[in-house]
């Protein structure tokens, strides 16, 4: 009954984390502004570390684990980086 429970919360999860991932799909292909879009971008980064964690629990493989931490160091740079860029107007001073 509880490895029932557990796959079907983790499919339900998957599910959502996906629908999640296409509204900010939509929000970065028509988001007004740029801080809409970095705030879309952000978000799908964000939602794909949580993808890949719901993978990794699934299936208990290790690999899955070491890309969403890579996804989630990478994308915590890009989005800062972007901030600084729409800030400032340069990245690097």
């Amino acid at each position: 009954m509880t490895a029932t429970l557990l796959l079907w919360s983790i499919f339900l999860a998957q599910i959502l984390l996906v629908a999640a991932m296409a509204c900010a799909t939509i929000r970065v292909l028509r988001g007004p502004r740029a801080q809409d879009r970095v705030l879309g971008l952000d978000t799908l980064y964000v939602n794909a570390t949580m993808l890949l964690l719901t993978f990794g629990i699934r299936t208990g493989s290790t690999l899955y684990f070491e890309a969403a931490l890579i996804i989630a160091l990478l994308g915590f740079v890009a989005t800062a980086a972007l901030a600084k860029f729409l800030m400032r107007g340069e990245v690097i001073e």
